[in-house]
């Protein structure tokens, strides 16, 4: 193997493997914790087959998660299925939306549990695909992954008002996630208002945590290629991951160059992907969107842009996402310019769920300001609509003197980017009838 076919191939499997071995990381820093809790008293933590809910928005310094939403209250946790399926316990939200996603150790959900599938309360198990026991009864419904990892994340939309923070308060406690082997029918409360702070195990910057670490990759896609069984047409990528990874075991030389490459493949083709541009085809005005988030069969390029820019995406069908970094002209989005993105009266998202627009920084993380506003939309029973029925809301590092102060979105002074989100998305937005509206520097 000269160093060149080492490099080739080994550019490649970084690519392909990045998301998964980011699974990996994440479930053993995100699991380590004795009991359900939050992670710096920001993040929730469980041990694995296990959840933690919140009882609010995600906090803004948070630095585990990129993208995140300030639309829901989120519940996140990991399961290793074929060892013990788990139990999502789900109580009757009534007419509030909710989504309760699972995703198998390639980020593909697997799971179809929601407000929008009809999903009745109840308990639905969630087993491995090599897991063989008997389902006890009371169980309504199983779900089954390809993998044995899987990752859970719970949302629940909640109004940005206190009085739906009262509402919900009585509901999240009986939403729950447990091993399979604790089920005996009965709903298993838990006071997620009360739980613990766990200490952070690495010093938050401005970015995510590098869940992926090039010098280690490697080493760690071991454990993917004997965990995660092939697609099919796969064999052969998995034979010449496999046969490079054995060289590299037996001649140092082999293992110098793959780490290179790894190295070089992290800054050259990991890094640019935080760019929403690569993280979907064009949904017109300058905005990109994913068409199978959380569905990517052999689509590597986009389950690894994904993972590197905002990791768990519902699928289509549950939320569609729109997101970008520049204006209509093609400009970098930039806080010491002001902004308008202008809805017009019959051209909001069409959603039979909500909708927000979440404006992020650079790193993909909330901009925290003194309003302590982080994005706008269904959440926000104050937003003020033009006497045409449009809605705009107005972005930038300052507030425009004409502007209602309901419909500002607040802006670092440096780039950012902005993001729809369109839970329960109705059909014209799935197949990309419907246009996103046009972000306008205001000069």
């Amino acid at each position: 193997m000269t160093d060149a076919y080492v490099k080739a191939v080994g550019r490649f499997a970084y690519v392909w493997g990045w998301p998964m071995v980011s699974m990996i990381n994440r479930r053993t820093g995100l699991t380590s914790v004795p009991e359900p809790g939050m992670r710096g008293g920001v993040l929730p933590n469980a041990p694995v087959g296990r959840v933690c809910m919140m009882t609010d928005y995600i906090a803004p310094s948070q630095r585990f998660v990129a993208c995140t939403n300030q639309d829901v209250l989120y519940g996140f946790g990991f399961g290793s299925l074929d060892e013990q399926p788990a139990v999502f316990q789900i109580p009757d939200f009534g007419d509030r939306f909710w989504v309760a996603a699972a995703w198998d150790h390639r980020t593909d959900s697997f799971a179809q549990l929601g407000k929008q599938y009809g999903t009745e309360p109840g308990f639905y198990a969630v087993v491995g695909p090599n897991w063989d026991g008997e389902i006890p009864d009371g169980i309504t419904g199983v779900f089954r992954s390809s993998t044995a990892l899987a990752a859970f994340c719970p949302r629940v939309f909640i109004e940005d008002t206190a009085e739906d923070r009262a509402a919900v308060a009585d509901l999240i406690p009986k939403l729950n996630i447990y091993p399979l082997d604790e089920f005996d029918g009965a709903v298993h409360e838990y006071d997620w208002a009360n739980v613990p702070s766990f200490p952070v195990p690495e010093a938050a910057a401005e970015g995510e945590i590098h869940w992926v670490n090039p010098d280690t990759f490697f080493d760690q896609l071991v454990e993917v290629l004997a965990t995660v069984p092939p697609l099919p047409g796969e064999d052969a990528l998995y034979q010449q991951f496999s046969a490079l990874l054995e060289a590299a075991d037996a001649d140092s030389s082999v293992k110098a160059a793959l780490v290179e490459a790894a190295r070089e493949a992290e800054k050259e083709l990991i890094t640019p992907l935080l760019r929403w541009e690569h993280n979907g085809p064009g949904a017109g005005n300058g905005w990109y969107s994913p068409k199978n988030n959380s569905a990517f069969g052999t689509d590597y390029l986009t389950r690894t842009a994904i993972a590197r820019s905002n990791m768990f995406e519902n699928t289509p069908q549950e939320t569609k996402y729109v997101f970008t970094d520049t204006d209509v002209d093609g400009n970098q989005l930039n806080g010491t310019h002001k902004y308008t993105v202008t809805f017009t009266a019959d051209g909001l998202p069409p959603v039979d769920g909500f909708f927000s627009l979440t404006l992020y920084n650079q790193h993909h993380f909330y901009y925290e300001n003194e309003l302590g506003r982080y994005s706008l939309g269904t959440k926000n029973p104050d937003l003020q609509f033009g006497d045409d029925g449009s809605l705009t809301f107005y972005v930038g590092n300052e507030l425009p003197a004409d502007a209602p102060a309901s419909n500002w979105l607040p802006a670092p002074a440096d780039a950012f980017s902005v993001y729809i989100r369109a839970y329960w998305p109705k059909q014209a937005i799935i197949d990309g009838t419907w246009l996103p509206p046009k972000v306008e520097r205001v000069r």
